[in-house]
């Protein structure tokens, strides 16, 4: 089994007086209750979660839910109160001011939603920036800055000036920064709300493209659900400090954890999420009558697609994988229960 590249346990960020004394004091894991009572804050309340290699990870939830403060705690941009985080198997929450500037440097790549652009410095310059951070000469850090300028699609504005941009360039500047020290992790702390509704559809595009030419490890932060289900492996909800449930885009929406996550997930257009994997039985028919009319749909296609097929056979509908081979069946029954039960 592949182990993680970030890993958390039991992460506390509280935010008052002496509150490693105080959770202490509390077993560790302190009633919201007391910690009204006692003016504690907590920002992070015992969240525990893996980063697998590749996968994006996105954290998501309203104002306030704690989703930045526990990503800052997961680079430890942030000090925790309490708990256990791990990068690549190293115990981060141990290692030295300056080994934690090394691992900023080589292995993490960081996106916010404001730019942070050097206003002074060329796109290309910006790109490079943190290349020169770490002593690499002009030449070499310049070239490398014109391959991530060709990767994000910034030809020809290599000398503009952050002001000359508009606000998708301006981030894809800020995208080729984090990505010219070749991170082995990405963070993404909201990167796209500050861009109009076009754009931010097209930067979802470009980071979609990204992903699929270099595959990246990603932690991904967003209030949006809608761009959480289009962009991510799995998802992360949190609410008032604490992971309330962490799930695949059709885990969260078929089978939520409560109320909280099923307001969430109310408005998705299942047809368009749901793929045939989530709702068909794992066996196989017999050839001929038994076996339906020799209606066959793919493991991975959208419900959107292949509704209508399946909802005009009244047997069930043999699934193929990619290879050819049958995989399964679906049945009419449990496509009206995927598509509708949030209406009942």
């Amino acid at each position: 089994m592949t182990d993680p590249i970030i890993s958390c346990r039991n992460v506390w960020k509280l935010y008052g007086p002496r509150p490693e004394a105080f959770l202490k004091r509390h077993g560790g894991d302190p009633d919201p209750a007391v910690l009204k009572r006692e003016g504690y804050i907590p920002a992070v309340r015992d969240v525990s979660l893996d980063v697998m290699p590749g996968e994006i990870l996105v954290i998501m939830g309203l104002s306030g839910s704690g989703k930045s403060t526990i990503v800052r705690c997961l680079s430890r941009l942030i000090e925790p109160t309490s708990g256990e985080v791990s990068f690549a198997g190293q115990d981060l929450l141990q290692a030295s001011p300056r080994d934690l500037i090394e691992l900023r440097r080589h292995k993490m790549g960081m996106v916010f939603q404001h730019f942070g652009l050097l206003p002074h410095r060329t796109v290309l310059q910006n790109i490079a920036f943190p290349l020169e951070v770490q002593g690499i000469g002009r030449t070499r850090r310049e070239a490398r800055a014109r391959e991530i300028v060709g990767l994000v699609g910034l030809e020809g504005r290599e000398n503009y000036f952050p002001r000359e941009l508009s606000g998708g360039q301006q981030q894809r500047v800020g995208i080729a920064r984090s990505l010219a020290v070749d991170p082995q992790v990405w963070f993404l702390d909201e990167p796209f709300s500050a861009l109009d509704p076009l754009i931010r559809r097209e930067m979802q595009n470009e980071f979609l493209r990204l992903q699929g030419l270099l595959h990246k490890t990603i932690v991904f932060i967003t209030h949006d659900f809608n761009e959480a289900i289009r962009l991510a492996d799995r998802i992360a909800i949190m609410f008032e400090g604490k992971v309330v449930q962490i799930g695949t885009p059709e885990e969260l929406v078929l089978r939520p954890a409560d109320d909280y996550v099923r307001e969430f997930t109310k408005d998705v257009s299942r047809d368009k999420l749901l793929t045939v994997r989530t709702v068909m039985e794992d066996s196989t028919m017999p050839a001929g009558p038994a076996g339906g009319n020799g209606e066959t749909v793919g493991v991975d296609d959208k419900l959107l697609s292949v509704a209508r097929r399946i909802l005009s056979q009244d047997a069930p509908v043999r699934v193929r994988d990619n290879a050819g081979a049958e995989v399964g069946l679906v049945r009419r029954e449990r496509v009206i229960e995927a598509l509708f039960a949030a209406e009942a």
